[in-house]
């Protein structure tokens, strides 16, 4: 793949990674709860390297195609979203300076990222509608090796920066328990948000 190409797609892939949304609420929170941010950013970005593959494979053309499938998908992703959000509000304590986090299983950790990230409808769509832009049919590589290639570069972003918000929560707030209470709040209410704007939306379509 030219190397302007991939550099094009990652200046317009950044610009959806630095923006907050669920990833980053649930990299903030993992950042005050957890003893390490890594388990809970590593399940975000499986679900959006599935989201890759599931493109890359041309499931996301069924998805698109077929409005049960979306659906599903939206009612499914909302819901899980709501939960973790009404968990956050119910339990918001976190860790003060000289304490240890909590000791919450890492697998548990990850997969609660995935379902974030994996199971948000709009990944998929911005997916499939921007992934195809920045392939060439007539390249040497086959199309799907290029959108995986491409959802890769998009990956590492999603490390860099969530990484960064979630250990710069920890750093920030940590010792300042009022704060890190807000926080905590304020990340399950935009989670709450998130999966009431991603029904109301799909109802209006």
């Amino acid at each position: 793949m030219a190397g302007a190409t991939v550099l094009a797609f990652w200046a317009v892939s950044i610009l959806f990674v630095i923006t907050p949304g669920a990833d980053w609420a649930y990299a903030i929170t993992a950042g005050l709860r957890n003893r390490s941010v890594v388990p809970a950013i590593a399940g975000v970005l499986a679900g959006h390297l599935l989201a890759t593959l599931v493109v890359a494979a041309g499931v996301g053309v069924l998805v698109a195609r077929h409005p049960a499938v979306l659906s599903v998908l939206t009612v499914a992703g909302a819901a899980y979203l709501v939960w973790l959000g009404v968990g956050l509000l119910r339990r918001p304590g976190v860790p003060q300076a000289g304490t240890e986090p909590l000791a919450t299983s890492w697998v548990r950790q990850a997969a609660r990222g995935m379902g974030v990230s994996g199971l948000n409808p709009k990944l998929f769509l911005l997916f499939l509608a921007l992934l195809p832009q920045f392939t060439d049919p007539d390249g040497t590589w086959p199309v799907g090796v290029q959108i995986v290639a491409l959802g890769l570069v998009h990956v590492a972003s999603c490390a860099v920066v969530y990484l960064a918000v979630g250990l710069g929560a920890r750093r920030v707030l940590r010792a300042r328990p009022g704060a890190a209470r807000a926080v905590t709040r304020v990340s399950g209410v935009l989670m709450i948000l998130i999966a009431l704007v991603l029904l109301l939306e799909h109802a209006l379509h």
